[in-house]
C-alpha cells in the first residue's frame, strides 16, 4: 500500500476494514456458464425456442452499489437449425449485420426482498432502446475452485414490434420472452 495514502487514512481514522473502504462485489460474466434463451409462438400452435451462445458484461449485487450490465452477439443466436438461425439474423428479423449487439444497462435497482431485486435499465434491441424492468433473482454466491462466483437469473416478456422488429408479424408472435441465467467471477 502507498505509505501517504496509508497515513492519509489513518490521518481520517478510517482502516480498510471499514465499510466506507470496502470494495464493491463486482462479478465479470462468465460466458460459457451463462445464456439467453428466448420463445416466440409460431403459427399459433408452438413455442419455438432460441439462444443466444456469446454473452459478456458484468453485475454488482452490494447493497446501494447494485449494477447490471450485458452485451449480446446477435451472430451468437442459435435455434438448433441453420437455415432458420439465418433467416433470423437476416433484415426480416435482428438484421445482424447492421445491429450486431442488444445491450442492457441499469439505470436502478430496487432490492424487493432477500436476493431479489427489480432492475430498471436500458434494453437497445435492432437500434431501438427502451427502458425495461426486470425482476432478477440472485441464484447464489460461493467460493469454488474456479474462483469467487456467483449467479443471477430473470424473465421477462416484451414485444419484438416495440424494437422495430416487424417482420413477418402473424405468422411469428410479436411477444417474446427472454429467459436469462448470469454466471459471473469475482473481478
Amino acid at each position: 500500500m502507498n505509505t501517504r495514502f496509508a497515513s492519509f487514512v489513518a490521518f481520517l481514522g478510517l482502516s480498510f476494514a471499514s465499510a466506507a473502504f470496502a470494495p464493491a462485489a463486482q462479478y465479470k460474466i462468465d460466458p460459457v456458464h451463462s445464456q439467453v434463451v428466448y420463445k416466440i409462438n409460431h403459427l399459433g400452435v408452438s413455442n419455438q425456442w432460441g439462444r443466444f451462445n456469446a454473452v459478456e458484461g458484468s453485475f454488482n449485487t452490494d447493497d446501494g452499489k447494485e449494477n447490471f450490465q450485458a452485451t449480446v452477439k446477435v451472430e451468437s443466436l442459435d435455434t438448433g437449425n441453420k437455415k432458420r438461425d439465418d433467416h433470423v439474423k437476416s433484415a426480416d428479423f435482428f438484421n445482424a449485420k447492421q445491429f450486431p449487439e442488444i445491450t442492457f444497462k441499469s439505470t436502478g435497482v430496487k432490492k424487493t426482498g432477500e436476493n431479489a431485486y427489480e432492475v430498471t435499465g436500458d434494453l437497445t434491441i435492432h437500434g431501438v432502446t427502451k427502458s425495461i424492468t426486470v425482476p432478477v433473482t440472485k441464484v447464489g454466491e460461493a467460493k469454488t475452485p474456479m474462483g469467487d462466483r456467483a449467479g443471477l437469473e430473470g424473465s421477462f416478456t416484451l414485444k419484438r414490434s416495440d424494437y422495430g422488429m416487424t417482420g413477418m408479424q402473424g405468422p411469428v408472435g410479436d411477444e417474446v420472452t427472454l429467459f436469462v441465467n448470469v454466471e459471473g467471477t469475482k473481478e
